[in-house]
Formats: C-alpha cells, sequence, structure tokens
C-alpha cells in the first residue's frame, strides 16, 4: 500500500509540474509559444490532467481557467495523498518509511 502511495504521489507532482512549467514556459515565449518545442512537450504531458479537468468541470468555466483548475485540484490531490502516505507511515512504523 505505502508503494502505490508513494507511486501516486509521484504522478501527482509531475502532473502538477508539467502544467506549473507549460505556465511559466508560456509566459516567458509569448505569442510564439505554438512553435517552441519545449513548450509543446509540456503540453503534451500535461494534456491527461487537462482533459480530466474539462470532462469533470461544468462547461461554465472557460478553456483558458482549465489549467488553473487542474492545478488545484492537483494540489488538493497532493495534500491528500500525502496525508494517506503519512497515516500509513505512522501505522507501519518509520523504519518502514526509510
Amino acid at each position: 500500500m505505502l508503494l502505490a502511495m508513494v507511486i501516486l504521489k509521484s504522478l501527482v507532482e509531475l502532473s502538477l509540474m508539467f502544467i506549473v512549467g507549460r505556465f511559466i514556459l508560456g509566459l516567458l515565449a509569448g505569442s510564439k509559444r505554438q512553435t517552441n518545442v519545449f513548450w509543446q512537450l509540456l503540453d503534451v504531458a500535461s494534456k491527461p490532467a487537462l482533459w480530466l479537468t474539462r470532462r469533470v468541470s461544468p462547461r461554465l468555466i472557460l478553456d483558458q481557467h482549465i489549467p488553473l483548475a487542474a492545478a488545484s485540484w492537483l494540489i488538493i490531490a497532493w495534500v491528500l495523498v500525502a496525508m494517506a502516505k503519512i497515516d500509513i507511515c505512522l501505522q507501519a512504523g518509520a523504519s518502514a518509511c526509510q
């Protein structure tokens, strides 16, 4: 169970980093971000989280706000998974979590 929590926490962190990196690089690249290879790579890597957010969010939310919504639920998911991991570590003992 601990391994599953570590893997899930890592996946959430990676998705969050892809979205934040895409945002920062989009700011730096400006209007030419669509031709930037690294922005395209981050865009492809962040697609699963953005797609899931678009599917569960109401149509009222604009497409330009989907990355912010995805980052928000990823932060909440990270906190919940980290709390679950800490709980598992407390139950299994400190030696099991090193």
